[in-house]
C-alpha cells in the first residue's frame, strides 16, 4: 500500500497521495501517506467522516475538488485543515471491482489544478490494480482459515471417534452407548466435546471417571 501512494506521486502531477480501505464494517482506514501531512490530512478526513475519499467510497466514482477554499460548503470541516495543511486541489478514486468498494485512493496538490485526463486515467488504473491485489490477498486469507478450520474439525471428530472405541472396549459397552457417556461428561464439565475426547486418547481422564458422571 505504501508502495501504491509512492507511485503515484512518481508516475503523476501530484504532491502527495493518501490511501483508505474500508475495515469490512464499513469504516475507513488509514493505510498509507506520502507524508506527515498528508497523514494528518487523512486521519482528520477519517475521524471527521467527512472529505473527497468519504465521498468516493460511498459513491463508487471518482471525487475532484480544483481549489478547496471554494470547497468549504461540502466540506466545511476537512477543507480548512487540507488548504492549512498546504493543500489546495484533491482527487479521489475508488478502489473498486464489480460494485464492491474497497476504499479510495487520494491526490493532493499544492496548486488549485484540475488533472489531467490522462493522470485521471493512470490513477484509476493505479487504484484497480491495488483493487484486484487487494482481493486476491484476502480469497487467499480465507482459503487458508477455512483449511484450518475444516482441518480442526476433522482432527476433533477423528479424536471423538478414537475416544468412543476406548470407551466401548475398556465399559464394555457400544459406541453408542460410548458416546452418550463421552458427551454426557461433557457437558456436566461445560468443557468442549472435543478436548475430554483428546484428554481420553492421550490418557489424560480415564474411561472409568467418564463413567463417573451418570444421567
Amino acid at each position: 500500500m505504501v508502495l501504491l501512494t509512492e507511485r503515484c506521486v512518481e508516475l503523476l502531477d501530484v504532491s502527495a497521495a493518501g490511501l483508505l480501505l474500508s475495515d469490512g464494517s464499513g469504516a475507513l482506514r488509514l493505510m498509507a501517506a506520502t507524508s506527515e501531512a498528508t497523514e494528518m490530512v487523512e486521519l482528520f478526513q477519517v475521524q471527521s467522516d467527512e472529505g473527497p475519499c468519504c465521498d468516493c467510497f460511498r459513491s463508487g466514482v471518482p471525487v475532484n475538488a480544483v481549489d478547496l477554499t471554494d470547497e468549504s460548503e461540502r466540506w466545511p470541516r476537512f477543507a480548512p485543515v487540507a488548504v492549512a495543511a498546504g493543500f489546495h486541489a484533491v482527487s479521489a478514486f475508488p478502489l473498486r471491482l464489480r460494485g464492491q468498494v474497497l476504499g479510495a485512493l487520494n491526490l493532493f496538490r499544492t496548486e488549485p489544478v484540475m488533472p489531467g485526463r490522462a493522470d485521471m486515467a493512470t490513477a484509476q488504473a493505479l487504484a484497480d490494480v491495488a483493487t484486484i491485489a487487494l482481493l486476491q490477498n484476502r480469497a487467499i486469507t480465507v482459503s487458508h482459515e477455512l483449511n484450518e478450520q475444516l482441518e480442526h474439525a476433522l482432527n476433533s471428530r477423528i479424536a471423538i471417534e478414537q475416544a468412543k472405541g476406548v470407551i466401548a472396549e475398556r465399559l464394555t459397552c457400544g459406541v453408542d452407548e460410548a458416546f452418550s457417556r463421552l458427551r454426557r461428561f461433557s457437558r456436566n464439565g461445560q468443557r468442549r466435546l472435543s478436548e475430554v475426547a483428546r484428554d481420553v486418547v492421550e490418557g489424560r481422564l480415564t474411561p472409568e471417571e467418564i463413567d463417573t458422571i451418570r444421567r
